[in-house]
């Protein structure tokens, strides 16, 4: 992968010696793809004057094989962060570890792939002829070459536009062959910055599924984002920043439960078991009882309509005609 340094020389607590760590420390775990340490990015006016602190003191580790969600508002640090593990930034201070090497060794960009927010891509060239020009960048051999760039094209699901040029693309295909280019190399690693970034609903859920599969097939993921559905459906672990600040890391699932509260889930139980039920919770000394129907996400509900109308052309969906009236089983 190409990538352009910049000139100033990095400070002294980034001029280690670039290269592989797994002879040198005896810590080094082939298990932790990523690891940064107190890693700090601060950008400079002309007089050398603090300007922005977009890192501050970041602490982080990201496992094989699990999707690592970056999550925060615009500013928060999340695109200096990736910039930083890929070594087109250097570290004010601080260290990064990717794939057992310093940061700053551009060399191991070898084993990464990455999707920019933006992809530069020629616009002149088809899928076909953009896929083919990566391979040889990567020195893939052609016999080699063709068949990924086949196998990439299928992943993406850019089949019938293979031969079109990416000037006559939309935003969402051109996501899709911004994301088969990075997979190009048949990566280790993959960066993904914003990668649903401008998609409408399906193209979204389809970036997603295919993020999934990468984990499937056992690559490590780490995603920035600031769409908070899309971390939730697709990431194992999330850090949440904000002003360059890590606020909070852990596994979705542990963070966003809530602890204080109790849900039970049946099928088939007939309204006249509800009051049973209050009485029964309200026995053991539950309150704020909610006896209702479950609600579906409306990302499900939008996909579930398009889904139902391609399989059946011209049939309207129940309850489209007219809203239904609020249910009266709800009781706080």
């Amino acid at each position: 992968m190409a990538t352009d340094t910049p000139a100033p020389s990095p400070p002294s607590e980034s001029t280690q010696t670039p290269g592989r760590l797994e002879q040198s420390n005896p810590d080094y775990d082939p298990n932790v793809v990523i690891e940064a340490q107190n890693l700090t990015k601060i950008y400079r006016d002309f007089w050398g004057r603090q300007k922005v602190r977009a890192l501050n003191a970041l602490d982080l580790e990201v496992r094989k094989g699990e999707i690592f969600g970056l999550l925060g508002p615009n500013g928060s640090g999340k695109s200096t962060t990736i910039k930083l593990m890929l070594g087109l930034l250097f570290p004010t201070s601080g260290r990064a570890i990717v794939l057992g090497q310093n940061a700053t060794d551009v060399a191991k960009n070898e084993r990464i792939g990455y999707l920019p927010e933006e992809s530069y891509l020629y616009k002149f060239l088809n899928a076909e002829e953009t896929l083919d020009f990566y391979g040889r960048l990567f020195d893939i051999p052609a016999k080699v070459r063709k068949e990924r760039v086949q196998e990439l094209i299928q992943l993406v699901g850019l089949e019938k536009a293979k031969r079109r040029q990416l000037r006559e693309y939309s935003k969402g295909m051109t996501r899709r062959i911004g994301l088969a280019q990075a997979l190009i190399n048949d990566p280790e690693l993959i960066l993904l910055d914003e990668p649903t970034s401008g998609l409408d609903p399906l193209g979204t859920r389809d970036m997603k599924d295919m993020i999934l599969k990468l984990r499937d097939q056992g690559k490590t993921v780490v995603m920035c984002s600031h769409l908070l559905a899309d971390v939730e459906d697709v990431c194992d672990r999330i850090a949440i920043l904000f002003q360059g600040d890590l606020k909070e890391m852990g596994r979705v699932d542990s963070l966003l439960k809530v602890s204080g509260e109790t849900q039970i889930t049946a099928e088939n139980i007939p309204e006249s078991a509800h009051e049973e039920i209050r009485q029964l919770i309200a026995k053991h000394g539950g309150q704020n009882v909610v006896v209702d129907n479950p609600r579906t996400t409306l990302e499900d509900l939008f996909l579930n309509i398009v889904r139902e109308s391609e399989d059946r052309p011209g049939m309207r969906p129940a309850g489209a005609a007219a809203e239904k009236k609020p249910s009266s089983d709800q009781t706080h």
